[in-house]
């Protein structure tokens, strides 16, 4: 089942809007990311992993054309074999947003990384959520704050590398009135850091080191060899 809305947003220039600064900032995110195999989880109709160079890049999908189609909460890959994961608005529409990312747990490798994408719920634009009816996409779903979903990636062992916001701007439908607003991006990330209306999160997957235990080596305790006074010879002369 495709989310309603979804095409038809991101063809609009709010959806245009909000994807040309999540690719932006994506290729500068995933570009010094390395290993052997990256997943983009979602929206397959973004290249969210096109200035990556990991040799496979695959997108996955419950409902879209995409190089595999599956269940996000059971995902057919196996344990540890993934170095990357790009999530793009997954979670806030999910039933199951949790399961999800113990799925990508699970799959990532030991210092893999997941990047996430969402909406925020303390922006203009999560103001205009609350006051929106629609069931149509972007406005459906419960948006994660940043800090709860730090709390989840953190009791499922990760480390949380590096955050951004963006789209200052607010949630207007035409071109004309999104470009008026531009300047807001550089007066958003210095003055109003967390109202951005879009976030993006890195994380790393971090396991617990082995700690090396030295053996009890069995020493022997060496007798203390006695000390033997030696006998000084006193010569007198005789005159």
């Amino acid at each position: 089942m495709s989310i309603p809305g979804l095409d038809e947003w991101l063809r609009s220039p709010q959806g245009r809007y909000v994807l040309d600064w999540e690719q932006q900032e994506l290729d500068a995110v995933v570009v010094d990311i390395f290993g052997f195999n990256a997943l983009q989880i979602g929206l397959p109709q973004c290249e969210f992993l096109r200035a990556n160079r990991i040799p496979l890049r695959q997108t996955v999908s419950e409902f879209a054309a995409a190089d595999v189609i599956c269940n996000f909460t059971a995902l057919p890959f196996a344990a540890h074999g993934a170095d990357l994961v790009v999530l793009p608005h997954v979670l806030e529409f999910s039933d199951d947003p949790h399961q999800i990312l113990h799925e990508i747990a699970r799959i990532l490798s030991p210092e893999g990384q997941i990047v996430i994408i969402g909406f925020n719920p303390l922006s203009l634009w999560g103001m205009r959520r609350r006051l929106d009816n629609s069931a149509l996409f972007p406005w459906r779903g419960a948006w994660l704050s940043l800090n709860r979903l730090k709390d989840w990636l953190q009791l499922l062992g990760f480390e949380i590398d590096r955050g951004t916001f963006g789209c200052y701007a607010p949630p207007l439908s035409q071109e004309k009135w999104l470009q008026r607003w531009h300047f807001s991006e550089n007066a958003g990330r210095r003055w109003w850091g967390f109202s951005g209306g879009v976030y993006i999160l890195r994380a790393i997957k971090r396991t617990p080191g082995m700690r090396l235990i030295a053996p009890k080596w069995r020493t022997k305790a060496v007798a203390a060899k006695a000390l033997h006074p030696v006998a000084h010879k006193e010569g007198h002369e005789q005159h």
